[in-house]
């Protein structure tokens, strides 16, 4: 990451604690009187490909144990109403902004894969990683609805697994790949803004 880039990350960081550390506070709340603990979610994702770290969200599905893989129908059921409404909105990533703070993510970037996703590409993954993961992107921004409505379709966790594997993986590196070769800070701040409309005017 360039000093650039983490000071974008650090003034944007800065500047959003303001107003989502209160409102990150009250979604807490809610979460914790509508559906109990735990409020966080904390899970396994690749700074490097070799490198982890712990990604935060919100929580905004029931518990399962063994849970694994990316969401998909199959776990459409275990979404609370609270949690449907966090993620179309995408306040379920608010607490990302600490993973922002220690450098694990900036906010524009590949967003973080899964180990498992990672040592199945390895070769893939090596070059999408290479830069730093981020909050959203160029594949955020221009995937993110297909990847929601592809994966909805699928009714088991299988299902989930080949669509995802065989139709979200290849075009979101595309994406990502073409992302770092015009990678700037205007275009960083370009994609910042471009995510913020594109969520709140749905």
């Amino acid at each position: 990451m360039t000093p650039g880039k983490r000071a974008l990350d650090l003034v944007f960081a800065m500047g959003l604690s303001v107003i989502l550390l209160p409102l990150g506070a009250v979604i807490a709340l809610l979460i914790l009187l509508c559906d109990g603990r735990p409020v966080f979610h904390v899970a396994e994702r690749m700074k490097t490909p070799e490198r982890a770290f712990m990604l935060w969200k919100f929580r905004t599905m029931r518990p399962a144990p063994g849970d694994s893989g990316v969401s998909g129908g199959d776990k459409t059921n275990r979404i609370t109403p609270l949690g449907r409404y966090l993620r179309r909105s995408r306040l379920d990533e608010v607490p990302q902004l600490l993973n922002v703070w220690r450098g694990d993510i900036s906010f524009v970037g590949p967003r973080p894969p899964l180990r498992r996703y990672v040592e199945g590409f390895p070769a893939l993954y090596a070059r999408v990683l290479e830069q730093r993961p981020g909050l959203t992107g160029l594949a955020t921004l221009v995937y993110h609805r297909t990847e929601e409505r592809l994966l909805a379709e699928c009714t088991t966790a299988e299902q989930t697994e080949a669509v995802y594997v065989r139709r979200c993986i290849p075009r979101k590196a595309r994406l990502d790949l073409i992302y770092a070769e015009r990678r700037s800070i205007g275009l960083d701040i370009r994609l910042i803004f471009g995510t913020v409309f594109r969520f709140l005017l749905p």
